[in-house]
């Protein structure tokens, strides 16, 4: 059957860029008020999509200008149900910086279609529908071997504030969900996603003078915010590359053996690295790989630093205020309240007299880390499944970023699959977002495989409860025999 389904997404490649490339004209940037109505567009546009593909039930959830599409094709009796979870709101972009294409008017060049959602996570979502339509054209069946339920999110991007409710209202059930936002190591060397780290975003506002004073004026016995704000960054690290929170490490686990082993196991170089992340450099915790690191490692990073006059000529003045925008991305057993809390203690210990500060923590919007049970029998029925996808092996690997994956398990009772079509290569959140076509119709074909080969399988929902930090407490949580 792999061959069959190869042959019909390679019929149709330029089908899906194509259809991609229609959706990516729709600038739904989250969070924009002005972009609204584009946001609505984009999941009346998706809801179209997923009734031409043949799903019975489709409906739009208005949650306040970001809506929601949800749909349901359960016409597989005795087979597992599977949610499929992602989200059609993009990033905000900054036009001017685009040097490919303008970035909602989508071109493809060279093997990638460039423009914003492209990758993250608009392709993502079209890799489900057409490996659903390959899935029914190898099969010959006329519904999914699998009962599939999707729920694409509009508000991913500014932190899933509305999903919590809207699962609650609605109470989709299901025996397995699979989370497509996410990313791949290598187009060459698939892995199956296991984790994701859960994330944690702060604003710090420190305040010196009253107003902005002339510097020719008070310079010397000012208290200037830019230079606290710069002192609290670098104290923010160690000399170690660790977090210098009091007591941020105490919930953290080491890698087991066997982790360490798998990513050990992923094809690394350096100098590969480099070229694909385009960081310059390695940096960070001393005594861990960059793969662990990346994913079995907590860490803070400052996003944006802001003070004085960033734009236009200099006024020659100490400023007021300096704001910092800090990311700390946590691992099991980490929790955001109790992060967000050593956030606070070290703020208030660290800064300098002098100066007042405010530090906003967006603890609500806040999302826990979650690892995948390993020995769920999904886990290899995918990995199978990337192998037929993508021609190669599939190793292990984890996913560096956040998202509601903890959330999402703990709401609906059920396991959880990382599965993605992103390379790191594919500059989320920054200019010229692309995603590899070839890649695409390869995440593709693993779908397409993925729901043959899980529809023969008795996968239950009868998992312990999941922690708000998104771990159980054995490894065989949720497995079933299979036939």
């Amino acid at each position: 059957m792999p061959s069959e389904i190869h042959s019909f997404l390679n019929d149709r490649r330029d089908r899906l860029a194509d259809e991609l490339c229609e959706w990516l004209r729709l600038r739904s940037v989250a969070g924009v008020p002005e972009h609204v109505p584009e946001v609505i567009r984009s999941a009346h546009w998706l809801a179209g999509r997923l009734r031409d593909l043949g799903f019975p039930m489709v409906e739009i959830w208005p949650a306040d200008g970001t809506p929601t599409v949800y749909a349901e094709w359960c016409a597989a009796p005795g087979a597992p149900t599977v949610l499929v979870y992602s989200h059609h709101d993009v990033r905000a972009v900054k036009d001017e910086q685009w040097s490919e294409t303008a970035p909602f008017e989508p071109v493809l060049r060279d093997g990638y279609v460039y423009g914003r959602g492209s990758s993250d996570a608009k392709g993502q979502v079209l890799a489900h529908l057409w490996g659903l339509r390959a899935h029914l054209a190898a099969t010959g069946r006329d519904a999914p071997a699998v009962n599939l339920k999707v729920l694409v999110e509009g508000e991913e991007e500014t932190g899933s504030a509305q999903l919590a409710g809207l699962l609650d209202e609605h109470r989709p059930g299901a025996d397995l969900i699979v989370f497509s936002d996410t990313l791949l190591w290598h187009r060459e060397h698939p892995a199956v996603c296991l984790s994701m780290r859960g994330m944690l975003l702060a604003e710090l506002e420190i305040h010196g003078p009253l107003r902005d004073v002339h510097s020719g004026a008070v310079s010397g016995p000012a208290p200037n915010p830019a230079v606290e704000l710069a002192r609290l960054i670098s104290a923010l690290h160690d000399d170690k590359g660790r977090v210098t929170l009091p007591g941020f490490y105490d919930a953290v686990v080491e890698p087991s053996g066997r982790t360490r082993e798998q990513l050990a196991a992923l094809p690394y170089s350096d100098e590969d690295w480099l070229t694909r992340s385009e960081t310059r450099s390695i940096c960070g915790e001393a005594g861990f790989t960059v793969l662990e690191r990346l994913w079995a490692r907590p860490a803070a990073e400052v996003l944006t630093v802001v003070a004085g006059d960033p734009d236009g000529p200099s006024r020659g003045a100490v400023p007021a205020v300096a704001t910092a925008a800090i990311s700390i991305r946590t691992v099991p057993d980490q929790t955001v309240a109790e992060v967000a809390d050593q956030l606070r203690r070290w703020v208030a210990t660290t800064i300098s007299d002098g100066f007042d500060y405010e530090l906003s923590i967006g603890e609500e919007t806040g999302q826990e880390p979650y690892r995948t049970p390993e020995d769920h029998p999904a886990v290899a029925m995918l990995a199978a499944a990337m192998e037929d996808g993508f021609g190669a092996p599939a190793g292990r690997m984890g996913n560096a970023g956040g998202g509601p994956a903890s959330l999402l398990a703990r709401k609906i009772g059920a396991p959880l699959l990382f599965f993605g079509t992103g390379l790191p290569e594919d500059r989320w959140h920054d200019d010229d977002e692309r995603v590899a076509l070839d890649v695409l119709v390869a995440g593709a074909a693993t779908l397409a495989s993925f729901w043959d080969r899980l529809s023969s399988s008795r996968v239950t929902a009868e998992v312990p409860d999941y922690g708000e930090n998104g771990t159980v407490d054995t490894g065989t949580a949720g497995v079933a025999d299979q036939p």
